[in-house]
């Protein structure tokens, strides 16, 4: 999440009822606004398929506690779709996963099926128009989610659009036993230990990495406690760069800076 300037409003992408969805270029890479300056996603132009902003790269922290990665997880869900860099990514680099996205505003599913290269909804991959709360809530998805990414932001990116107790609760709910939630906490200071301490009541175990660019702190939260290992986790990191190309060496060495801190 950062702020850079959106372009003129394109019709298509403007459905009443909701902000409109616009981009800018800068540098071969193609911004995603909600008609404000706020930055909601990122494509590399000449990249498509890759994760080009370093926060939602480290949404796939949950991969560090993936024993294999060829044994890939049943379920992924993002709620919030943004420019779809995460729901591309798990659908093609996990190809025995189902992958679902939860999107309440219809101007960003047309915009990243018109310009950010989401696919179409297949047997493998649904995009919901939907409120991500009703998502959470709906007793049909608990216990069957592998894996939660949640980027929930508004136009006005102050802070997640959903984080309270009922919210995280059902996020609790939709993970089967060994799940895993990753999720960025963004906006007005207060918004960090508001979210960090309703996780902590609900989860197992909740650790997160020291912010990167313009504040964007990734969370992971844990339906059941892990073991860490941090000889397994630098070998997980390495398989992870050689398959996935994601920097995970550097996501390790900030949960045992993470670890450090919290255990003085």
């Amino acid at each position: 999440m950062s702020s850079k300037s959106p372009r003129t409003i394109d019709p298509r992408f403007a459905a009443p009822g909701h902000p409109p969805a616009t981009i800018d270029e800068f540098e071969g890479v193609r911004f995603l606004h909600l008609g404000t300056s706020w930055v909601q996603g990122a494509m590399r132009i000449a990249k498509p398929d890759t994760i080009e902003l370093e926060y939602v790269q480290m949404m796939m922290m949950w991969t560090l506690f993936q024993p294999h990665l060829q044994h890939t997880p049943r379920h992924i869900v993002q709620l919030g779709l943004g420019s779809a860099a995460l729901t591309k990514f798990s659908y093609q680099r996990f190809p025995d996963a189902r992958v679902t996205a939860v999107e309440l505003n219809p101007n960003v599913i047309a915009i990243c099926r018109a310009l950010f290269g989401l696919p179409e909804n297949d047997a493998r991959l649904t995009v919901h128009e939907m409120n991500a709360l009703d998502f959470v809530l709906d007793p049909r998805n608990h216990g069957k989610v592998d894996v939660l990414q949640v980027d929930l932001y508004d136009e006005e990116a102050r802070g997640p659009v959903l984080d309270s107790p009922e919210f995280y609760q059902g996020c609790y709910d939709c993970l089967a036993p060994g799940g895993i939630m990753t999720t960025n906490v963004f906006g007005d200071f207060s918004n960090y230990d508001k979210n960090l301490l309703t996780m902590e009541q609900v989860f197992d175990a909740v650790v997160w990495l020291p912010e990167v660019h313009d504040a964007n702190i990734v969370v992971l939260a844990f339906k059941d406690a892990p073991e860490i290992d941090f000889s397994v986790l630098y070998e997980r990191a390495g398989e992870i760069k050689r398959r996935l190309n994601l920097p995970a060496k550097n996501w390790v060495n900030g949960l045992k800076e993470w670890m450090r801190d919290h255990q003085s």
